[in-house]
C-alpha cells in the first residue's frame, strides 16, 4: 500500500475464532519523527533483496524466532560461499541476542572462515564480524579475546571510514563494554563518550543507538558511585527506546533494571523492587525461560527481597536464577553473583557455614574470570570481611576487608559510598578486636 499507519487498540472477539480487531491510523506525510526513524531503517536494510532483507527486518524489530527459521531455511538453499557468510553471520546475531553466546561465537567463526578464503584479513567487510565475534566472547566474559577481536576491527574501521561514521560509533561503544567489564571505568567512559558524540550528530534523536550510548555512560557514572547521574542517563535511555522501538521488545527491560539497580544502591528498596519486577515483567514476555538476562533478573529481585528482610523469598528467586545459570551457557560471573548473593542471604540469616561456601563458589569464578584489581572482587572481600566480623574471626575479616580498601582506592574514586563502607566495616573489626 506504500503507507505507514501506527497501531491503536487491538481488541479480540470470538472465543474460537481468533479474531482481532486492530484499529489503524495514517500517519500524516508531515510527521517527521516517523519518518526519520523509517528512512533510517529503510538504510540499516539496505544492501539486501528479497528474503534476506526481510530478515534483517524481523531480526531488527525483535523477532527473533521467525528470523532464525528464515535464515535456517535459506542456509540450506544457499549455494554461493557469500550467501553462506552472510546467513551464518545474521545467525550469530541472533544467537546472541537470545544468549547463547557460545553458538554465537561458533557462526561468527564459520562465517569468517568462510571470508577470509577469498578476502585479506584487513578488508574493511571483515569488520563487522571481528567485532562480533569480540561482542560473543565479551558476553561469555573472556575479555582479553574480545578486545583482541575488537582491535582487529576498529583497526579497519580507523583505515576505511569517516571520523564520524555510526560504524566507529559501534566499535567504540564495544571496547568501551569491555573495560567496563574489567573493572577500568574512566577508560570506559571515554570510549563511551567518543561513541556517543558521533550518534549524536549522525542519528535521528529517537535512534535505538542513543539509548545504548545513554545506557552505557548511565552504568559508568552507576560503578563510579554518581548515582543521580545514571540516573538521569538512564532515564534517557528509556525516552529513546520508548519511542523507537516495538512495546513488547527485550531491550525496553535494561533501562528498569538500571533504574533497580540505582535505587537499591540508594537503599530505596521498594522502588528498586518495583523497577525490577518491571524488567522481569518485560523479559517474561520476551526472552526463553533459560536466557541469562531472566536469571540475573531473578538475582536481582531476590536480593531487594533479602534487604527488605524476607529471606525465604530471597532464596526462592536466586534458587530459580541458579536453575539457568548452572544448567545454561552463561556468563560464569553472572553465576558468582547469585552465589554471593545466596552467601549475603545466609548471612543474614546467621547461618554463617553456607554463607561461607557460597561466598567461596563466587570468589572463585570472580578470581578466575577478572584482573586481580577489579572493583567486583573487592565487593566479595567486604562481603566475607563482614561475615569473619559477625563469626568473630577478626584476623581473617580485617585482611579481607584491607584488600577490599585497597583495590577500591586504586580503581573508585574517594567519595565512593563503596570505599566509605569498607573503611566504616575496617573500623568496626578494629573495635572489636
Amino acid at each position: 500500500m506504500h503507507a505507514v499507519f501506527r497501531i491503536g487498540e487491538v481488541r479480540e472477539f470470538g472465543e474460537k475464532n481468533q479474531l482481532y480487531e486492530v484499529d489503524l491510523k495514517l500517519t500524516a506525510d508531515d510527521d517527521q519523527q516517523l519518518r526519520q526513524l523509517t528512512d533510517r531503517l529503510r538504510q540499516e536494510t539496505t544492501g539486501s533483496t528479497g528474503w534476506y532483507r526481510l530478515g534483517k527486518l524481523l531480526f531488527q524489530i525483535g523477532q527473533f524466532g521467525k528470523a532464525e527459521e528464515l535464515y535456517t531455511a535459506l542456509l540450506q538453499q544457499a549455494s554461493e560461499h557469500g550467501d553462506k557468510a552472510f546467513i551464518y553471520h545474521q545467525l550469530g546475531c541472533l544467537k546472541n541476542d537470545q544468549g547463547q553466546y557460545k553458538e554465537a561465537a561458533s557462526s561468527y567463526e564459520i562465517s569468517l572462515k568462510i571470508k577470509l578464503k577469498t578476502l585479506p584479513e584487513d578488508d574493511s567487510s571483515l569488520a563487522p564480524t571481528y567485532n562480533n565475534i569480540g561482542l560473543a566472547y565479551n558476553n561469555m566474559g573472556d575479555y582479553s579475546k574480545a578486545l583482541e577481536y575488537y582491535a582487529k576491527a576498529h583497526k579497519i574501521y580507523e583505515k576505511a571510514l569517516p571520523s564520524d561514521h555510526p560504524s566507529l560509533a559501534i566499535s567504540y561503544n564495544n571496547i568501551g563494554l569491555t573495560y567496563s567489564n574489567m573493572g577500568d571505568y574512566s577508560k570506559a567512559f571515554k570510549f563511551f563518550e567518543k561513541a556517543l558524540k558521533i550518534r549524536e550528530t549522525s542519528l535521528p534523536s529517537n535512534h535505538y543507538l542513543l539509548a545504548l550510548s545513554y545506557n552505557n555512560i548511565g552504568s559508568v557514572y552507576f560503578n563510579m558511585g554518581d548515582y543521580l547521574k545514571g540516573l538521569e542517563s538512564h532515564k534517557k535511555s528509556l525516552k529513546v527506546r520508548e519511542t523507537s522501538l516495538p512495546p513488547n521488545h527485550p531491550l525496553l527491560a535494561f533501562p528498569y533494571k538500571w533504574f533497580g539497580k540505582i535505587y537499591r544502591s540508594m537503599k530505596d528498596y521498594p522502588k528498586a523492587l518495583e523497577n525490577f519486577e518491571k524488567c522481569l515483567s518485560i523479559r517474561k514476555n520476551t526472552l526463553p525461560e533459560s536466557h541469562p538476562d531472566r536469571a540475573t533478573t531473578y538475582s536481582d529481585v531476590g536480593d531487594i527481597h533479602r534487604l527488605m528482610g524476607d529471606y525465604e523469598k530471597a532464596l526462592s528467586f536466586h534458587r530459580r536464577a541458579l536453575d539457568v545459570q548452572e544448567n545454561e551457557q552463561c556468563n560464569p560471573l553472572d553465576c558468582a553473583l547469585t552465589y554471593i548473593n545466596i552467601g549475603e542471604t545466609y548471612r543474614e540469616m546467621k547461618d554463617y557455614s553456607t554463607a561461607l561456601t557460597y561466598f567461596q563458589k563466587g570468589l572463585q569464578i570472580c578470581q578466575d574470570n577478572l584482573p586481580k584489581e577489579h572493583p567486583d572482587l573487592a565487593v566479595v572481600y567486604h562481603n566475607l570481611a563482614k561475615l569473619y566480623l559477625a563469626s568473630r574471626q577478626y584476623s581473617i575479616a580485617i585482611k579481607n576487608v584491607q584488600q577490599a580498601i585497597e583495590i577500591a582506592q586504586e580503581k573508585l574514586p574517594a567519595t565512593h559510598p563503596h570505599l566509605l563502607e569498607y573503611k566504616d566495616t575496617f573500623e568496626k573489626i578494629r573495635n572489636e578486636m
